[in-house]
């Protein structure tokens, strides 16, 4: 590919990756210009973490150079890489949960003063990159004992921290609130005029138009498109991404929802959750929307048995309460997707197939000790959400979109009554999600609910049956489709008549 010929703050020439034998980067190029905002684009396992991870030291290439200011390098290291100032936010955290906010924003570069760690300048640089970052939190308070969108705040200002040249974000707005996101996309611009180099990944489409100035697409490890921006349209980015005209994202709206009654609950409390009333049908969607922090997350919690949580009145699957705990709720026909699938949903270093097993062993662990019946199992699993490769890798070595995937289908064994999802296709691509939307249709039209937490509006719009709009640890508003649009359910999210 034919490189610019200005100098560029760091780049990658014709680098090339592979695993176990299996190809991921095939001699892909990439120049990060100081004072330019540069997309990196793909579906789920198109090769944009392997390169990332190039760019900043993490993995050695097994061909091709990197250029560090002009000079020319076989690889770096993570040290040589911070050292240049090249930092990166991950789009999986990389925090200490046990460790203050500070402490976290500092960690490897903290400010020593007579060999000692000076703990006043350490506060008084993280209170300027949280100032930054948008986040209004005590700098002593533990990582976590934060919400996920904070978290991902900690990271982003952790990197800002270094004061970098090259700045590479992986996802950054995936779990924030939209006040969130416009006082990150300021910063990223503020940064932009600065003259840093900045590599933003993103599926979120409109985002990366408005903000970014050139991208770089990959399809399978090759580097498809190398272009500026300009009168580019989301559809076009799209087509650059799959290699073909986008279909309709979302399946053609069809209900399944009957007049029988799985879930009643009144005035359930739990955490922020100060009495909120839901009632849930058999092959219903039900959404639940509203800003981050307003309870959603906490009122599935509580129902699944995870927090502890009271209610006037609860009719669960059979129960005439709320289940007590996870197993019970296990039992009795609920499952629970989490929005951390690295922290909550997998056992990492486990095979996939390990992981797709994993609920049915408490049901009837006997059962899986035959090995045939085992396969078949988790052949057909990954059949039906679409999980590619040898189910024998490690669940960690998949892309995010295919983790997801993973984390959804282990449950289908268990056939349950009830899907608790919590922000399900949040940083997968375009492809994936649509493979995800597809199959919580189908699993609706096979007669199972489910309740759908989604930081996407659009997916509440076109998935849902009805969607409930949480505010200030209550449901404001109750929406039938169709008069569930996206400006309907931010109104409800803002209390606007």
């Amino acid at each position: 590919m034919q490189m610019a010929t200005f100098q560029s703050a760091l780049a990658a020439r014709n680098v090339s990756k592979a695993f176990f034998g299996n190809p991921v980067l095939r001699g892909v190029s990439i120049e990060l210009i100081p004072g330019r905002i540069h997309a990196l684009l793909g579906e789920n396992g198109a090769g944009k973490s392997t390169l990332i991870n190039i760019l900043s030291g993490a993995l050695t290439p097994d061909a091709g150079e990197l250029m560090l200011d002009g000079q020319a390098r076989p690889a770096l290291t993570p040290r040589a890489a911070r050292h240049h100032g090249v930092a990166v936010v991950q789009q999986e955290l990389s925090l200490s949960p046990s460790l203050s906010i500070a402490e976290n924003i500092g960690l490897g570069a903290m400010p020593v003063g007579r060999a000692l760690i000076s703990y006043r300048t350490l506060a008084a640089r993280a209170a300027e990159v949280l100032e930054l970052v948008g986040l209004q939190a005590p700098l002593a308070a533990p990582v976590g004992s934060l919400p996920l969108g904070q978290r991902q705040l900690v990271e982003i200002a952790k990197a800002l921290f270094r004061r970098p040249r090259v700045l590479i974000l992986d996802e950054p707005t995936s779990s924030l609130s939209a006040h969130d996101v416009a006082t990150l996309l300021a910063l990223v611009r503020r940064l932009r005029a600065q003259g840093v180099a900045i590599l933003y990944i993103s599926h979120r489409l409109n985002e990366v138009l408005d903000l970014c100035d050139h991208v770089t697409v990959l399809k399978d490890g090759v580097c498809t498109a190398d272009q500026p921006l300009a009168g580019v349209s989301p559809d076009g980015l799209v087509r650059l991404m799959v290699g073909r005209d986008p279909g309709d994202l979302f399946p053609p709206f069809l209900s399944s929802a009957t007049g029988e009654t799985v879930l009643d609950v009144a005035n359930l409390c739990t955490g922020p959750v100060a009495g909120a009333d839901l009632t849930l049908r058999r092959g219903e969607v039900l959404g639940l929307g509203g800003l981050v922090g307003q309870g959603q997350e906490a009122f599935l919690l509580g129902l699944y048995g995870a927090q502890l949580a009271t209610a006037r009145r609860a009719s669960v699957l059979g129960l005439s309460r709320l289940p007590r705990s996870v197993p019970e709720a296990n039992r009795c026909g609920l499952a629970y997707v989490p929005a951390d699938r690295k922290k909550d949903g997998l056992l990492l270093p486990h095979s996939i197939g390990f992981n797709l097993k994993l609920p049915s062993f408490a049901r009837n662990a006997a059962a899986w000790r035959r090995p045939a019946a085992e396969a078949g199992l988790v052949a057909d699993l990954a059949r039906r959400l679409g999980i590619k490769g040898d189910v024998r890798r490690p669940v960690q070595a998949l892309s995010g979109g295919n983790q997801q995937k993973v984390a959804l289908a282990k449950w289908l064994p268990r056939t349950p009554a009830v899907l608790l999802l919590n922000d399900p296709t949040r940083g997968v691509d375009v492809e994936t999600k649509r493979e995800i939307y597809l199959a919580l249709r189908g699993m609706a039209a096979e007669g199972r609910s489910v309740v759908l937490l989604s930081s996407d509006t659009p997916e509440l719009v076109h998935l849902c049956d009805r969607v409930a709009v949480f505010r200030e640890g209550r449901i404001g508003a109750v929406l039938a489709h169709g008069a569930a649009t996206e400006e309907a359910i931010v109104a409800a999210a803002l209390g606007v008549g």
